[in-house]
């Protein structure tokens, strides 16, 4: 016997993590290895953000404990944020400070699923959000899109899947992994079924600020405000702001959700460092000059990169709206001989492509969408093409 609990033996590895560490672990042992992986930007963390980390480190006040929901003067300056990007006006109270987007989903998650409660969730989905509504003993419902909507889910959907035991609808734009964007009407549908049906919902917006063209960022209790009693957001500096090794997120939610957020987390974590929380004020404060820099290049680099693997033979993608993710689907090329094998899954061609060309990219299966591939296009523009090349080097190309 392990010792391990049952509940962590099944849970499923990161697969986007594992991804990204399997790369590092081949560029250390000496292999050229252009990772496709993990979501984070390639950018340092913008300068006056790093000052105001540096400046609350030599503050004595910062080395103590702090409160377990975040510094008052984050929470005022999230609320503040969040009226100034979205439109949606919320008090500090109802803001609770995370280590990272991720524990904000897991507080979320934790705080309104039973066990035996359903979770709907549209497919394709960022790994995390099935474990963890596992660890919460609830039941993940995922409902399947693909390329003729989108990837987006529909209301028929939504009312097809639900039933008495339905909790939760778990709902992200732009998305992780497809880069779908909703529109305003598309999102006010969506809520006012939930609205009707008595259903939470859990927005993940941390990537409000990465949209293109013509698609624009809407959120969901602005478009419904009666939606406002039964919906938490999740959001974070990760993404925007080039923070992804700072650890700060946070949950915007109804006073007595955030009451219960901040009793599992006075447990699980206490506060967020404050070093940390002091570069995140920072961040959600001041200019988007930053911002905006970096979201021109992750522009550019996703043009390239739709061409680029639209042009590799077997591989077939949409032009994603926002995020810094294409998701392709791989169907064409799986069956075929590639240098000296056949993959027959997609988890099978991530195998030889990083294996015999020194490319990683996370395999659809991890997003309950096999067939499917996911390249983040978070790196540098020449690492960005070496490796698509590659790519069309080793699978050839459609031109």
């Amino acid at each position: 016997m392990s010792g391990v609990s049952q509940r962590i033996e099944s849970m499923a590895e990161s697969a986007t993590m594992a991804i990204t560490a399997k790369a590092r672990a081949l560029r250390a042992a000496g292999h050229d290895v252009i990772g496709y992986g993990a979501g984070e930007p390639d950018f340092p963390t913008p300068a006056p953000i790093v000052a105001a980390a540096r400046a609350a480190a030599a503050d004595p006040a910062m080395h103590k404990y702090t409160p377990a929901p975040g510094l008052p003067a984050l929470r005022e300056a999230v609320a503040a944020k969040t009226r100034r990007d979205s439109g949606y006006e919320v008090a500090p109270s109802q803001v609770i400070v995370t280590n990272g987007g991720k524990q904000s989903v897991y507080t979320g998650v934790h705080c309104l699923v039973d066990p035996g409660d359903e979770v709907l969730l549209p497919a394709p989905y960022w790994v995390t959000y099935p474990a963890v509504v596992e660890l919460a003993g609830g039941v993940t419902i995922p409902l399947e899109t693909d390329e003729t909507s989108g990837f987006k889910v529909t209301v028929d959907q939504l009312e097809a899947a639900y039933t008495s035991r339905t909790k939760l609808l778990i709902f992200v734009s732009p998305s992780n992994p497809t880069g779908a964007v909703y529109d305003a009407s598309e999102i006010a549908e969506i809520g006012r079924w939930a609205v009707d049906r008595g259903v939470w919902v859990l927005t993940d917006e941390i990537y409000e600020h990465l949209v293109y063209g013509d698609a624009s960022f809407a959120s969901l209790p602005v478009e419904v405000p009666e939606l406002a009693e039964q919906c938490v957001i999740v959001n974070g500096v990760a993404k925007t702001y080039a923070m992804t090794g700072w650890r700060v997120g946070w949950m915007v939610a109804p006073d007595h959700v955030i009451k219960g957020a901040t009793k599992l987390q006075g447990h699980l974590t206490s506060n967020v460092s404050n070093i940390a929380q002091a570069g995140a004020i920072e961040a959600v404060s001041g200019s988007l000059d930053d911002v905006h820099m970096m979201r021109e290049a992750f522009d550019r680099r996703r043009r390239i990169m739709h061409r680029m693997l639209n042009e590799t033979r077997g591989i077939d993608c949409i032009e994603p709206q926002g995020a810094f993710y294409c998701f392709a689907s791989v169907r064409g090329a799986l069956g075929n001989r590639v240098g000296d094998t056949r993959p027959s899954t997609a988890l099978e061609l991530a195998d030889v492509c990083i294996d015999q060309a020194g490319v990683a990219f996370v395999p659809g299966e991890a997003f309950g969408a096999p067939g499917y591939a996911r390249f983040s296009y978070a790196l540098g523009d020449d690492d960005l093409v070496t490796g698509l090349t590659r790519l069309q080097e080793l699978l050839g190309t459609s031109r």
